[in-house]
């Protein structure tokens, strides 16, 4: 998605470990008509698959989900990181690594807000080495529920994540693929799509 891929050419930053640093218009600060022009194109790519939810995991997948959600009509959950006093309740669980913060996480999500009767759509922010993503997988499969395809704003190709996730033959569309980034330069060359 060429708005994207400019828009992260123009206000990312790269850091040192591969981290793309993109808050001022994704994960802290969001640019909602950007988040707009996105949800429009996950509708448009996904448009053949009978979506009925969005699974996304807390906290930076949330607003992309929510507004992607409105383009297909369906609600969206989200996998909470804390078990905490306001959930009750059978939970499905799994355990998910965070690239960005370096720990382990348990992923919850209330059994009645997945069953076997939905068609999931899970859309995040990122794609490194897939932990979330193949942790909201488990959630899904613990509920029965059918995994229609993986919905990812920025992916690191150069990553293991994207390819573990396809190599389980689910489809993953990602709006910006980077083929590799320079900390010290500063330059990040995206794959062609």
């Amino acid at each position: 998605m060429k708005l994207l891929e400019d828009r992260i050419r123009k206000d990312g930053t790269v850091k040192e470990g591969n981290i793309l640093k993109v808050d001022s218009f994704l994960n802290h600060q969001m640019d909602i008509e950007l988040f707009n022009a996105m949800g429009e194109e996950f509708k448009r790519l996904f448009a053949d698959r009978p979506i009925n939810k969005i699974l996304t995991i807390e906290a930076s997948g949330i607003g992309i989900a929510a507004i992607t959600a409105q383009h297909f009509n369906v609600p969206v959950v989200f996998a909470k990181k804390a078990q905490s006093v306001n959930l009750d309740g059978t939970m499905y669980v799994t355990k998910v690594e965070s690239f960005t913060h370096k720990r382990t996480y348990d992923v919850i999500v209330s059994t009645k807000f997945l069953s076997s009767d939905d068609h999931v759509l899970i859309i995040d922010d990122f794609l490194a080495n897939g932990c979330a993503v193949d942790g909201l997988i488990d959630l899904i499969r613990s509920a029965g529920a059918t995994v229609e395809g993986v919905g990812i704003v920025i992916e690191k190709g150069f990553q293991t994540g994207g390819q573990l996730i396809r190599d389980k033959g689910i489809r993953v569309e990602s709006l910006a693929i980077i083929e590799s980034m320079d900390a010290k330069t500063g330059e990040i060359v995206f794959r062609e799509q």
